[in-house]
């Protein structure tokens, strides 16, 4: 069994002339991506490693749930205004000793991905976080695989 968690980044700023890749947090999105990264950390949700768009908004969720959790990350482009197909070319290249990896990515890309592996439709506010479980050994069995949605968390709702 591997788990697929998905993480919205949290609440961005749009800054007169800043261009979309370079959108920082806000003051709102700094403090959700702590207090999401607290939660989960004390639910026991165990993560191995994050992968994460190369933005700004995205990196700096991921770096501030790595702050929680401590663990190797890497940027992967294709996380950034994403397909679904990205998502799955960013999975299948995924090592298989790593049992739960975090993407942080962007909409509307990350709630099209979710909805296309779940019955749950559902759309991500920023910072929203969902887990899978998918029944399979290794990353590259990914498509055929039985996908279960385990949790989704909004940080208003935390």
């Amino acid at each position: 069994m591997k788990k697929l968690i998905l993480v919205r980044h949290a609440k961005s700023d749009w800054p007169e002339e800043t261009e979309d890749f370079d959108r920082p947090l806000a003051d709102k999105g700094l403090e959700d991506a702590m207090n999401m990264s607290r939660f989960m950390k004390n639910k026991n949700i165990s993560i191995d490693y994050f992968v994460s768009s190369p933005a700004v908004r995205a990196l700096n969720t991921c770096r501030i749930f790595n702050q929680t959790y401590q663990l190797n990350m890497t940027t992967a482009d294709k996380l950034y205004n994403p397909s679904e197909r990205n998502f799955e070319s960013v999975i299948y290249a995924l090592d298989d000793q790593l049992n739960s990896v975090a993407l942080f990515s962007h909409n509307n890309g990350i709630s099209n991905f979710a909805n296309s592996i779940s019955e749950d439709i559902f759309h991500f506010p920023t910072c929203g976080v969902a887990g899978f479980e998918i029944d399979c050994n290794s990353w590259s069995e990914f498509d055929g695989a039985k996908k279960k949605l385990l949790f989704f968390y909004e940080p208003g709702k935390i």
